[in-house]
């Protein structure tokens, strides 16, 4: 069925013809903007009051019970698995089509990471691959929400609830994205989020963590400004200095006001700007729909797809060009384009260090050597659009 297109174009720069496209471009307007201006002159440009403000306005968004901001969504993975209390030698499952950081993240952590493959339909991992993966030694389970797409949170809390394992969500693609009426990142132990430069809001580079339970919040806090008792950024503070005590071996992962003064105003339009990403991802759905090429499969029932990425599969026996002769007369095209994801078992370092073999996970190999993401951003005016549509249909014919 068609789905109408209503074509609300948001405001921004318009792009000329000879320009290149850059995949993942933010929108960035005028009120964030000014915002930084604001921390700027004030002189308060790290952790302080914007930051404050943009987890209190998160965790509403989330309806989450805590929020901790922080520089990068890898830094919510790290430090939720330092939270579960993971001894060396523990074993965490996750999906290998997922970025580095999800793994790099457990090995950082001391544990060991074991994929599980996933579902060929909705790219997300295969509870029933993740069953068949649990030994005594297994302690948690990251379920990555792929290219803002709910995985099956219903069978992947039941098999944690079972095996009283801890279920780390990763919303890097996932902020909108909601699941049987529940938002994504409030469904598990804890819910990791990214707003890096590509994603869905920005502040450039920074995360967030949304935790279940008072005590976690508190220790990631601790733990992401160098181990410092609770609320240390507050010691310059105009009430008086504050002596602080370091009561563990903590990071540098503490978000600035610069980045908070970004998200406040991103997270204002997250609504407008997944409007204008659904209408994209419908007007490619359609513009492709005769096409050989695989198309992403629709949103399940009861979900919301946060359309973080429109992934196109290039099946060099149907299309007649390999993946990557596609990407590359793309970018010369001046469409930029991305691949999500080769998968984790297809990298040297992950080969030499864990002996993976990638006839293990015949799906996420299949799906890493034939992805293409096509640009999806609300930043994209109608000659963007159609820019891509049709440089895709030239490489095509």
């Amino acid at each position: 069925m068609k789905v109408p297109v209503l074509l609300t174009q948001l405001n921004g720069p318009v792009r000329t013809k000879d320009d290149f496209l850059v995949f993942g471009s933010p929108m960035i307007e005028d009120a964030e903007i000014q915002e930084v201006v604001k921390s700027l002159k004030s002189g308060w440009l790290g952790t302080g009051p914007k930051v404050a403000q943009f987890e209190n306005d998160f965790k509403a968004y989330k309806n989450a019970s805590y929020a901790v901001a922080l520089n990068s969504c890898t830094a919510a993975l790290h430090l939720s698995m330092l939270a579960s209390e993971l001894d060396p030698g523990d074993e965490v499952i996750t999906t290998p089509l997922t970025f580095c950081a999800t793994v790099n993240t457990i090995i950082h952590a001391g544990a060991k990471p074991v994929l599980a493959d996933v579902d060929p339909m909705t790219m997300n991992i295969d509870p029933a691959q993740v069953e068949a993966k649990i030994t005594p030694k297994t302690k948690a389970i990251i379920a990555v929400h792929f290219a803002g797409r709910s995985c099956d949170m219903d069978a992947l809390c039941l098999i944690a609830k079972r095996h009283n394992l801890k279920l780390i969500e990763d919303c890097a693609h996932a902020i909108e994205t909601e699941y049987k009426g529940r938002k994504a990142g409030t469904l598990g132990d804890f819910g990791c989020f990214s707003f890096y430069v590509t994603k869905n809001i920005v502040t450039g580079e920074g995360g967030m963590v949304l935790c279940r339970e008072e005590s976690d919040a508190s220790r990631i806090k601790v733990l992401a400004l160098h181990g410092m008792s609770k609320d240390a950024w507050k010691r310059f503070g105009d009430d008086g200095y504050k002596h602080y005590y370091v009561t563990e071996c903590g990071f540098k992962y503490n978000m600035m006001d610069l980045q908070g003064a970004i998200g406040l105003h991103q997270l204002k339009r997250v609504d407008k700007y997944w409007y204008r990403r659904q209408e994209i991802w419908h007007r490619y759905n359609d513009a492709f729909a005769d096409w050989p090429i695989g198309l992403p499969a629709s949103p399940e029932m009861n979900t919301r797809h946060a359309y973080h990425l429109y992934t196109v599969l290039i099946d060099e026996a149907k299309v007649g060009l390999s993946r990557d002769e596609f990407l590359n007369r793309m970018t010369a095209e001046n469409i930029g384009v991305g691949v999500h994801y080769l998968s984790i078992p297809e990298h040297p370092y992950y080969q030499q260090k864990f002996g993976w073999d990638i006839s293990k996970y015949p799906v996420a190999t299949k799906i890493g050597r034939q992805t293409v993401s096509l640009p999806l951003s609300a930043k994209l005016t109608e000659s963007d659009v159609e820019d891509v549509i049709k440089a895709v249909k030239k490489i095509l014919n």
